[in-house]
């Protein structure tokens, strides 16, 4: 096929100039990295209504914000709570403190710290700026009063995180030389104290799971390079990609989420060492079975081979998260191909500097283990392989019910679309519910209603008293602002403060009721009204995640079927593959859900879970499904019964499935450190170890025993060499004498 041949044309020019390869990776890695570690804040939007399409509500909110008012769309608002030391009620001589210092500090020029990393600072965007402070609200005992700041910058963004601890810090001592305390609450308040919470549990976490990689590969491989090599050449292939996917973002004008530039490191480093085990494990292998050939000649030719099964694997993922362009919401639009793009400079690079490395090193790479120089005794790898095909029908039985019953969870599922996971008790969240036992919960994140004339009149705030005097009678609107009009009195704003946070489902219930239909029933006639804010935000993304999962769902399974079916030439086995893939999700999903909304009485799964947990399980798992199923097929073109054929594929195949498996789940647990991304690292790494342990080396397998070289219908392997099972071309004497007749 003429994919074949681009493939072993790239494994055999790495494998014939290895170091060549190995320099240009090298290159390409350190410097893309230095570049997109610094860039990628360029390209990152921390604003989620900004990824709502124009034609929601709160979109069309946001957009009379930053036409009308001048709202930015980057621009954070920091709650600045101040009270007295000794608790008791502000005076009218600490009020005029409060207002002089407050008018003092909204003159001071915040400068941005050097970064610590000692980056190119060069390339660094400054946000260096003076803050816009007003005075926002007086609690009703005096007990504090609430200024509001204006810091504009990407929240995400490390240089706006310290220009943040540098305005709270200069705040801080200077209420404090005028003989008041703080507190400091807001988005990006609670970001930066959430992050500097969990700096050390990120790098412990991090830490932990390069540690696994290794210990990993050393105690499979007992070698130096062997356990190293995975983690260099993803880190060179990975630098590669993230420069690749913030360039692709800088040329379209793109913007993308804060979350996806971990997410892509951590998906990198779990499939790139996935596919250079692959790799390792049949180099050793064929380099056992031949001592006598070149160990270069070795290299070439197990990479053109596994070189077809990775790159099989890898379009799966791509052609899964494509399928995310198709989604409304940006959010998902733009992590599907940032993902796409990455896997793909993945694949280049397991099929050319994975391959140089294995050229380069040659039977080094196993040093000094001598594993090279003896046959492997049968292990539990073999004695799974016969247990499979002896007793097809029993492990397939075993491993559906298992997979049924954890699926069982799905009854009664529901989504959970908080911003709060259970994360830390940071200063920020103290701040704020010292705020909500005195004022609204909403205080610090109002919602607003934006009206406009539909002529494009102006407006005067009395026609819209009747609108502001029915919202007030609102159950869970504590309080409602004045009307606010705008320079040219074209639009008017009116802030309500809820008694639910605003991040709750409470409250998104409550806006996307009871206040849409208060503003719909009262707007006057000739007048439009939107109603925005974080309330009003995920009430719209609940909707549009709603919609999209009925299109990206059957839009990827089709494409990842078309895929196998061109890749593996068979109707039959793509089938199997899919209902086995899709049988794993519903049993991760249905544990997750057993896990968090029932033990632990979480109001429900994440809201991105069902999607996110589709596209890995499905893509992901199908990598191992189709190691296996290359592998059967290889072997049923030999002479000899299906089952025996499958016996070898499972035994030759588990050891670098379950090692990849451990690897690639041990990736995605790291997530589970960050509150935030919590659910997501547990259900994937659960999700990945059913794919391997149970899908690939128990489930499919089975299957082929039990239907033989008919799996491969219409084109079926060896059809004819069955008839003369006494030839076992290169299968070792001693596995040639343990090979069941079935």
């Amino acid at each position: 096929m003429p994919e074949d041949t681009v493939i072993r044309a790239l494994t055999g020019f790495s494998t014939r100039n290895p170091w060549k390869v190995i320099a240009v990776w090298a290159v390409l890695g350190i410097v893309l990295t230095a570049l997109s570690s610094t860039l990628i804040y360029r390209v990152t939007q921390n604003q989620t209504g900004d990824f709502l399409p124009k034609t929601y509500d709160s979109a069309a909110a946001l957009k009379i914000a930053e036409d009308q008012f001048g709202v930015k769309s980057d621009a954070n608002t920091v709650t600045v709570l101040v009270a007295r030391p000794d608790g008791k009620a502000l005076t009218a001589a600490d009020q005029q403190r409060v207002g002089a210092e407050a008018e003092k500090l909204g003159r001071h020029r915040v400068t941005m710290p050097k970064p610590k990393d000692g980056g190119p600072s060069f390339l660094l965007k400054d946000y260096s700026q003076t803050p816009r402070v007003t005075p926002a609200m007086m609690a009703p005992d005096r007990s504090f009063e609430l200024l509001s700041a204006e810091l504009v910058g990407n929240s995400t963004a490390p240089g706006m995180q310290d220009l943040y601890r540098a305005f709270r810090d200069d705040a801080r001592a200077q209420f404090t030389d005028a003989g008041m305390r703080t507190g400091f609450t807001g988005g990006l308040a609670d970001t930066v104290d959430t992050t500097d919470a969990g700096e050390t549990a990120s790098k412990i976490t991090s830490m932990l799971v390069i540690g696994l990689i290794v210990l990993l590969n050393v105690l499979v491989f007992r070698s130096v390079l062997a356990a190293l090599l995975p983690l260099l050449a993803v880190v060179f292939i990975g630098g590669a990609a993230s420069g690749a996917v913030v360039g692709a973002a800088m040329l379209t004008g793109i913007k993308l989420d804060p979350g996806t530039p971990s997410l892509i490191s951590v998906v990198l480093l779990g499939i790139g060492t996935d596919y250079l085990l692959f790799l390792l494990f049949r180099f050793r292998e064929q380099l056992r079975a031949h001592p006598e050939q070149n160990a270069r000649t070795v290299a070439g030719e197990v990479s053109g081979r596994v070189g077809n099964a990775i790159t099989s694997a890898a379009l799966t993922i791509v052609a899964a998260f494509a399928t995310l362009g198709v989604a409304s919401f940006g959010q998902f639009r733009v992590l599907g191909p940032a993902i796409a793009v990455s896997v793909l400079v993945m694949l280049l690079g397991s099929l050319t500097l994975m391959p140089a490395m294995l050229a380069a090193a040659g039977r080094k790479m196993f040093w000094p283990s001598r594993a090279l120089k003896r046959e492997p005794r049968p292990g539990s790898a073999a004695r799974l392989g016969d247990l499979v095909a002896r007793r097809p029908l029993m492990m397939l039985v075993a491993s559906v019910v298992m997979l049924g019953a954890l699926s069982a969870g799905l009854v009664g599922i529901r989504m959970d679309y908080g911003l709060h996971n259970g994360g830390p008790q940071t200063a920020a969240a103290t701040t704020a519910t010292e705020i909500s036992r005195a004022l609204p919960a909403g205080v610090s994140d109002p919602t607003s209603v934006f009206v406009t004339a539909k002529d494009g009149g102006t407006l005067r705030s009395d026609r819209l008293d009747a609108l502001s005097q029915a919202l007030t009678k609102v159950k869970g609107v504590g309080q409602v602002g004045k009307t606010t009009l705008n320079q040219d009195h074209r639009a008017a704003r009116i802030d309500l403060y809820l008694t639910a946070d605003p991040q709750s489902q409470q409250a998104r219930d409550l806006v996307s009721g009871p206040v849409r239909d208060t503003v719909a029933a009262h707007t006057p006639t000739g007048l439009t009204a939107h109603v925005g804010g974080t309330a009003a935000i995920f009430a719209d993304i609940s909707t549009a995640v709603d919609h999209d999962l009925k299109i990206v769902f059957p839009v990827a399974a089709v494409l990842i079927s078309l895929i196998l079916l061109v890749l593996l030439r068979s109707l039959l086995a793509p089938m199997i593959l899919m209902l086995s893939v899709g049988l794993g999700f519903a049993a991760t999903l249905g544990a997750s859900t057993l896990l968090f909304q029932h033990l632990l009485n979480k109001p429900g799964v994440a809201f991105t879970l069902p999607l996110v947990l589709f596209l890995f399980v499905v893509a992901l798992g199908t990598d191992y499904n189709i190691l296996i199923s290359d592998r059967i097929r290889e072997e049923m073109e030999r002479p000899g019964p299906a089952r025996a054929a499958v016996a070898r594929a499972v035994r030759h195949t588990t050891p670098a499935i379950a090692t990849a498996g451990l690897v690639l789940a041990g990736s995605f647990a790291s997530l589970a450190a960050t509150p935030s991304s919590q659910q997501v690292g547990f259900a994937t790494a659960l999700g990945i170890m059913l794919s391997a342990f149970v899908l690939s080396i128990v489930l499919v397998p089975a299957l082929a025993a039990l239907l033989g070289r008919s799996i491969w219908w219409p084109v079926r392997p060896g059809k004819h060499a069955s008839r003369h099972p006494q030839h076992h071309t290169n299968v070792p004497t001693q596995e040639r004498d343990r090979i069941p007749s079935y």
